[in-house]
């Protein structure tokens, strides 16, 4: 009789920043589970990050549907920090002064 694995290895890995991403990719679960809950295939998300392969693609998707209340609380999590921080961002106050100057900066550069 053939002895199978019975384990899998995911192909996600969590950085320092607490973002957790496609092992060896700048790829996030986010945008994987994302593109997953909008009906999206694997061979469709291939698509559109062509540096992930459809093992670690359908790894993803995997590890999201056995732990999806996991998952989802990450998610909303990730959510509401981004939203924070754009928030953040936006009361540091007016950004026009400093975007004047990039765009002169460009057009010095462009000459």
């Amino acid at each position: 009789m053939i002895e199978l694995e019975t384990m899998q290895t995911v192909p996600l890995t969590a950085g320092e920043d607490g973002v957790i991403r496609i092992t060896g990719s700048r790829v996030t679960l986010d945008s994987i589970v994302s593109q997953f809950k909008r009906g999206a295939t694997a061979e469709e998300i291939e698509h559109d990050f062509p540096s992930l392969s459809l093992r670690e693609i359908y790894g993803a998707i995997s590890y999201y549907l056995e732990h999806t209340d996991r998952v989802e609380e990450y998610l909303r999590a990730q959510a509401q920090s981004a939203s924070q921080v754009r928030q953040q961002i936006e009361n540091e106050g007016d950004t026009r002064e400093l975007r004047e100057r990039l765009r002169s900066r460009r057009s010095r550069q462009a000459r």
